[in-house]
C-alpha cells in the first residue's frame, strides 16, 4: 500500500513538474512572439509622421505600413518548416538578434521613401515569429488543451498595441529614433534569455524528408489551404486595421496621430484577449462554431462601418465588435490548426497558415489607400469587407465543417500509437 501511494505521489509530482514547464516555456514563447510583433509593427504609429516628412501620397503611406506585413507573411513559411527541423530555442534567438538590424537600419539610416520600405521589408522578419511559437507551444500541450495554450500564445500579438501606445510618446520626449533603440535593446536580451532558457518538448515530432520535401507535402494538403482562408480574414483583418486604423482615423475623421494611435492600442487590446477566449470556447463548443459566429458577426460590424455615420458612439462600438470577432477567429483557427494538422508538419501548416493571415492583412490597407485617394472615402473598402466576411461564414460552415468532420471520424477509426505525439506531450 504505501508502496503504491509512493508511486502515486511520485507520478503526481512528475506530471505537476510537466506542466510547470510546459507553462514556462508558453510564457516565454508569448513574450517572444510579443516583443518581435513590437518590432514589426514601429513604424505604423508613425506613418503620419512619415506621411508629411517624406511628403507621400495616400497609396505610398499604405504601402509603407504595409510592406512588414507582407514579408513577415511570407517569411513565415520557410520560418515554419525551420522550426519543424531546428525547433524553437535555436530559430527564436536567431530571429529576434537578425530584426535588430532592420530596426536599427530605420531609426539611423532610412531618410526616403525607398529607403524606407527597404527597412520594413526585412522589419517583416519580425512577424515570421509567430512560426516559431505555434508548433513549439502545441508540441507541449495536449490537443483537448492546444485550443486555449495557443490562444493564450496569440496574446503575443499585444505587441502591437505596446507599438501603438508607446512610438509616438517616446519619439516626442526623446526623439525618433528612442523606441527603436529601445526594442533593439529588448531584442537583444530576449534573444540571450531565449537561447538559455527554451527547451523542446521531448514529443517534438521530427519531419523527415527535406525542407523543400516537407513544404511541398504541406501545400498539398487541402486542410492547409482551408485555415490559410479563415486567418486571411481572422488574422488578416487584425493586422489591417492594427496598421491602418491610425491613417484612417486621421483622414476620415481628423483626429491627431497620438489620438489616432491610442484609439487602434484599445482596438488592438480587445483583439488580443479576444484570442484566448476564442481558443478556450474552441475547445469547449467547437472551433467552427466560434469561426461561424465572428465573421457573420465582422460582416454585419464592416456594414455598419461603411455607412460613415459620425465616430461616436456607432462606428466606434462597431470597430471594438470586430476587434472581439476578429480577435476570436484568428484563435479558434489556430485551435483547428492544432486539431487537424498533422502532428509532424505543424510547423509547415502553421508558416502557410499565417502567411496567409499576413497576407490577409497586407492588401486591405492598399485597398483602403487606393480608394481613399480615388474617392475619397473609405465605405468601397468596408463594403467589400463585409462580403469576404459573410463569404467566409458560408464557407466554414461548407466545406470546412464538411472537411473537420471527416478528419474526425478519421482519427477515431485509427489504431492509438502509445508513442504517436499527437497528444503534444507533457501536459493535460
Amino acid at each position: 500500500m504505501s508502496g503504491s501511494n509512493t508511486a502515486g505521489g511520485a507520478r503526481t509530482a512528475l506530471e505537476q513538474g510537466e506542466r510547470s514547464r510546459a507553462t514556462m516555456m508558453l510564457v516565454l514563447a508569448t513574450v517572444g512572439f510579443g516583443v518581435n510583433f513590437w518590432a514589426w509593427s514601429l513604424i505604423s504609429p508613425l506613418g503620419g509622421d512619415y506621411g508629411e516628412r517624406l511628403d507621400l501620397t495616400g497609396f505610398q503611406q499604405s504601402a509603407l505600413v504595409a510592406t512588414p506585413v507582407l514579408v513577415g507573411s511570407l517569411g513565415r513559411i520557410p520560418i515554419g518548416a525551420l522550426t519543424d527541423r531546428f525547433g524553437a530555442k535555436f530559430m527564436f534567438p536567431l530571429v529576434s538578434v537578425l530584426t535588430i538590424i532592420p530596426v536599427l537600419f530605420i531609426a539611423f539610416v532610412a531618410d526616403s521613401f525607398p529607403m524606407m520600405l527597404l527597412g520594413g521589408f526585412f522589419l517583416g522578419l519580425g512577424g515570421t515569429s509567430f512560426a516559431i511559437g505555434v508548433p513549439f507551444v502545441s508540441s507541449w500541450y495536449r490537443v483537448s488543451k492546444r485550443g486555449a495554450a495557443l490562444g493564450i500564445f496569440g496574446m503575443g500579438t499585444a505587441g502591437t498595441a505596446i507599438s501603438a501606445f508607446t512610438t509616438v510618446p517616446l519619439a516626442d520626449s526623446f526623439g525618433r529614433q528612442a523606441p527603436f533603440v529601445l526594442v533593439s535593446v529588448i531584442l537583444a536580451v530576449y534573444a540571450v534569455v531565449s537561447y538559455l532558457m527554451l527547451r523542446e518538448s521531448p514529443d517534438r515530432p521530427r519531419p523527415a524528408g527535406s525542407f523543400v520535401a516537407n513544404t511541398a507535402a504541406t501545400m498539398k494538403l487541402g486542410v492547409t489551404w482551408q485555415l490559410a482562408a479563415l486567418y486571411a480574414l481572422g488574422f488578416g483583418g487584425f493586422v489591417a486595421f492594427s496598421v491602418y486604423l491610425p491613417t484612417y482615423l486621421v483622414n476620415a475623421y481628423g483626429l491627431t496621430g497620438t489620438d489616432a494611435s491610442f484609439r487602434t492600442a484599445v482596438f488592438v487590446i480587445l483583439a488580443v484577449v479576444a484570442r484566448p477566449i476564442g481558443g478556450a470556447l474552441s475547445d469547449r463548443i467547437g472551433a467552427i462554431k466560434v469561426l461561424l459566429v465572428s465573421f457573420a458577426a465582422t460582416g454585419v460590424f464592416s456594414a455598419i462601418d461603411a455607412i460613415g455615420l459620425p465616430l461616436v458612439p456607432i462606428p466606434t462600438a462597431a470597430f471594438l465588435g470586430m476587434a472581439a470577432t476578429l480577435g476570436a477567429a484568428s484563435g479558434a483557427t489556430f485551435a483547428l490548426v492544432g486539431q487537424v494538422a498533422p502532428p509532424n508538419k505543424v510547423g509547415s501548416v502553421t508558416g502557410v497558415v499565417g502567411a496567409a493571415g499576413g497576407l490577409g492583412g497586407f492588401v486591405p490597407p492598399l485597398v483602403m489607400g487606393a480608394t481613399y485617394d480615388a474617392l475619397g472615402s473609405y465605405t468601397v473598402g468596408y463594403v467589400l469587407l463585409a462580403l469576404v466576411a459573410f463569404g467566409m461564414a458560408a464557407f466554414t460552415w461548407g466545406p470546412v465543417r464538411k472537411a473537420a468532420l471527416r478528419r474526425a471520424e478519421t482519427a477515431a477509426a485509427a489504431p492509438v500509437d502509445p508513442a504517436e505525439p499527437t497528444t503534444g506531450g507533457n501536459t493535460s
